[in-house]
């Protein structure tokens, strides 16, 4: 199947994707922002073969196409700008995208790392963040291939920050992630950081209520399937250890409403803080988390891992949770 977006005019404080599918009458697809720029997840239909989707844009920010076999693609917004995207829906990484200077570099790269193993490609995100330190492709790239993977590599990941922050000193963002690194690489197998927060339902959750054997930190939100998927499987893990396994969960969506929606749909009977701040949540920070979905694994109050994938986290849990067994 391949898919066409073409791009037209936009006035100056909307971001806009007009296009077609080929081969597809009707469906559907998502965006979402991981900045908070859009309010949860926004569905974008596709009838007699088209579609359109305008949003309020103020100001650059990244945004997430999710199509429906969960994969994820990154498109940029600006102000006043539009996007024509071309793809083989059966082979989404050789999409191309053109109307922004972004939009563009990231076809580049995409294109370029198709046939690479995974330390090329991380060399490949270095160059690219080292001649576009002012790009926001570059800090997508340094959260991708730096911070995400398994095990995270910290240092790296703060020498290409300090790179970008040459170029762009007063980028919030940016700052703020330089600050996370640094509590994270602090506290790689250290003791886990003094956090707190008010959970949803009004109380209040810390690091002193994972006081048990095996304890596990995780963000999540409704815009995020990974997180959500990470979320139940703990949530299932959590009652099947017999009470020693600890959970206290972040919720970081703008919505309240949709974080309440999740937990009584699912059930959910640990601590989850929500302050509405999104990514800048104080808990979030001070626990040295740094998106979403990401996780802190503890073993008697020591950081044991973080940063894990769903399957490498319980695996996790139940390695630990078998070594307590013994």
């Amino acid at each position: 199947m391949v898919m066409l977006l073409s791009a037209c005019g936009v006035d100056s404080g909307h971001f806009k994707i007009s296009g077609r599918f080929l081969n597809m009458n009707q469906g559907e697809f998502y965006i979402y922002s991981p900045d908070g720029d859009i309010q949860g997840i926004d569905t974008i239909h596709v009838v007699g073969g088209r579609f359109t989707y305008e949003k309020p844009c103020e100001r650059k920010a990244m945004l997430m196409l999710v199509f429906p076999n969960f994969s994820e693609q990154p498109i940029f917004s600006e102000p006043g700008k539009s996007i024509e995207l071309n793809a083989d829906a059966s082979h989404m990484k050789e999409m191309t995208i053109k109307g922004t200077k972004d939009n563009e570099l990231m076809t580049t790269f995409r294109r370029q790392t198709l046939d690479l193993s995974p330390p090329e490609i991380e060399k490949q995100a270095e160059e690219f963040i080292k001649k576009h330190p002012d790009s926001p492709v570059g800090t997508y790239l340094l959260r991708k291939y730096f911070i995400q993977k398994q095990p995270p590599a910290y240092d790296r990941a703060v020498t290409l920050t300090d790179y970008m922050l040459r170029k762009q000193p007063k980028n919030g963002a940016l700052n703020g992630l330089r600050r996370r690194l640094t509590q994270l690489k602090n506290s790689m197998n250290g003791s886990l950081p003094h956090f707190s927060g008010p959970t949803i339902d009004g109380g209040t959750a810390s690091e002193r209520d994972l006081d048990n054997d095996v304890g596990v930190v995780c963000t999540w939100s409704t815009w995020s399937y990974e997180s959500l998927e990470i979320l139940r499987q703990v949530k299932r893990k959590a009652r099947s250890s017999g009470g020693r396994l600890r959970v206290v969960a972040i919720c970081v969506d703008a919505s309240k409403k949709e974080c309440m929606r999740i937990i009584e749909r699912d059930t959910l009977n640990f601590p989850v803080i929500y302050d509405g701040k999104l990514l800048e949540t104080d808990a979030m920070l001070s626990a040295g988390l740094s998106g979403v979905p990401d996780n802190i694994v503890v073993n008697k109050r020591r950081i044991v891992a973080s940063g894990l994938s769903r399957n490498d986290l319980l695996d996790k849990i139940d390695q630990l949770l078998g070594n307590n067994k013994k």
